[in-house]
């Protein structure tokens, strides 16, 4: 055991903060696997083993330890997966995220985008069909998904995730269904209660902004009332922010420590720009979602706000010293 922990230090770099991420994502990966069935864990091997060799081999080059933020990057890009993506895809995109979201920008801390994301989109656009057409039932009855390698596919549009359902036929789940997560949709954007939970916790651990998670919540809510004030489509809010993947993004995606602006001001702005632009992609856009598109604008933007809350802080202290 002390060889192999040796072995370990000698290759990764420790992050606590990285490790708690992993903690409250448990729970969600074991949900998923009853909702969707042990290809859950095969694809979460598959994605983890090939990210972590390929940074591995990455930053041995250059001399560097490999940071277990790759950990956390394959678990959360896997789990805004379908689960029946084929294996290869899910790969593709892993490394397509590391290094043109993360290693090529100079590595762990370095990154302007989220590298999951990064990936996501990658494939979302350059495999639509398994992405966006490809779902499968969620269980129900226990043991649900623990006793089979995949759960019964998807054909009818009746049957479609909510986002799908709702912009195919104007249907909704009930809010008793979105919660429990016994809905068809990505691997982990299922487990409405296990996200909230998981983000309260992170909250608690003083991992993840609760700034920005409730600046996301509020400029969803706030786009949600001035759509609604002009007679564009909407959902009531409540529906809207239990569909799709918006409270796992919310939570686990928009929060990422080096993507997101650092200042408390920029974090509230930043999570506003997040929720209203992903209503307005949703509302305005051929994209059922939205989430993942809107996280990776406010990565733009990140920057670029919190240079100038800094600057507005620095007049701010000019202007009051002038006058003293």
């Amino acid at each position: 055991m002390h060889i192999l922990n040796e072995f370990y230090k000698n290759i990764f770099i420790k992050q606590k903060l990285m490790r708690t991420v992993l903690i409250s994502l448990i729970p969600i990966i074991i949900f998923s696997t009853y909702l969707f069935g042990i290809r859950v864990l095969v694809l979460l091997a598959a994605v983890a083993a090939t990210g972590t060799v390929a940074e591995h081999l990455w930053e041995k080059h250059y001399g560097n330890k490999t940071s277990e933020a790759v950990f956390v990057t394959c678990v959360l890009y896997t789990l805004t997966l379908p689960v029946s993506t084929p294996v290869w895809i899910a790969i593709s995109g892993i490394l397509f995220g590391l290094f043109f979201g993360k290693l090529f920008f100079g590595g762990f801390g370095k990154n302007t985008f989220n590298p999951a994301l990064v990936g996501r989109i990658f494939i979302y656009v350059n495999f639509p069909e398994p992405l966006t057409n490809s779902w499968n039932n969620a269980a129900s009855i226990f043991p649900g998904g623990f006793s089979t390698y995949l759960t019964d596919h998807i054909d009818a549009v009746s049957e479609a995730t909510p986002m799908i359902l709702y912009n195919n036929t104007a249907k909704l789940y009930d809010i008793q269904s979105l919660l429990l997560g016994t809905v068809p949709g990505a691997i982990g954007e299922a487990a409405k209660l296990l996200i909230i939970l998981a983000g309260l916790y992170l909250i608690y651990k003083k991992v993840a902004s609760w700034e920005i998670m409730t600046g996301t919540v509020i400029g969803f809510i706030a786009a949600n009332a001035v759509f609604y004030f002009f007679n564009l489509p909407v959902l009531n809010p409540l529906h809207g922010i239990l569909m799709g993947g918006f409270l796992f993004g919310t939570v686990f995606m928009a929060t990422d420590p080096i993507s997101a602006p650092k200042t408390k001001t920029g974090k509230w702005i930043y999570g506003i720009i997040i929720g209203s632009v992903t209503l307005l992609i949703r509302t305005l856009s051929l994209f059922n979602g939205g989430m993942m598109f809107a996280i990776l604008i406010g990565n733009t933007f990140a920057p670029i706000i919190d240079y100038f809350v800094k600057e507005s802080a620095a007049r701010k202290k000019n202007k009051l010293e002038v006058i003293s």
